[in-house]
């Protein structure tokens, strides 16, 4: 698993090359590299709200209880690992056109690696302040959109012209999810902040 990582940020070709030659099954890539790496955002987030609370970078920040915490995390966390799986199956049916198309779980593999700078991305919400956890997430979609256009020729085995249309297309619906994903997160865990200054009212 670290191996990929450090290879798919250092070395992305190199690395896409021999992600092809292995190929992986979906449960293999979920136990060895999307369960672990997905918590990273999920237990950043977990301790930056309960511990830190959220800011946007004065003074005020809002925390949340470590109960509500605790099941946010865990919602998160499904939501996070249905999307890989999701932006997979998207993959999939937007490559539909092409002779060499891979198979739903070639797909979903693919769309796990893809994820890595995301997760990554996540290790700033340990101190969540707004500004600051949005710029990491533009930096990790940026780096996901390279990873896409090194990876998607190869996998695919289609022109780099073609590659480039298809991975354009699968950052912008991916970007579409992530939003939606993290709309959703943010709702959440205000809604945990608010039960959590209502229940300390009425202490």
């Amino acid at each position: 698993m670290i191996n990929h990582v450090w290879g798919l940020i250092h070395h992305p070709e190199r690395e896409w090359r021999e992600i092809n030659k292995e190929h992986e099954t979906v449960s293999h890539l979920y136990t060895h590299h999307v369960l672990w790496l997905s918590a990273i955002p999920v237990v950043s987030a977990f301790i930056g709200t309960t511990q830190f609370g959220w800011t946007f970078g004065g003074d005020e920040a809002i925390k949340v209880s470590l109960i509500n915490g605790l099941s946010l995390g865990i919602l998160f966390y499904a939501l996070i690992l249905a999307a890989v799986a999701l932006v997979g199956s998207l993959i999939y049916w937007m490559a539909g056109r092409y002779p060499s198309r891979p198979s739903r779980h070639e797909c979903i593999v693919f769309a796990g690696y893809i994820a890595t700078p995301m997760f990554l991305s996540g290790l700033f919400a340990l101190y969540p302040i707004i500004w600051l956890c949005t710029l990491a997430c533009i930096a990790g979609v940026c780096y996901t959109g390279y990873l896409l256009y090194k990876g998607t020729p190869s996998f695919l085995g289609i022109s780099h012209k073609q590659g480039f249309i298809l991975s354009s297309t699968t950052l912008g619906i991916g970007v579409l999810v992530l939003e939606a994903l993290l709309a959703l997160v943010v709702l959440l865990w205000s809604m945990g902040s608010s039960n959590s200054v209502v229940w300390h009212f009425f202490q």
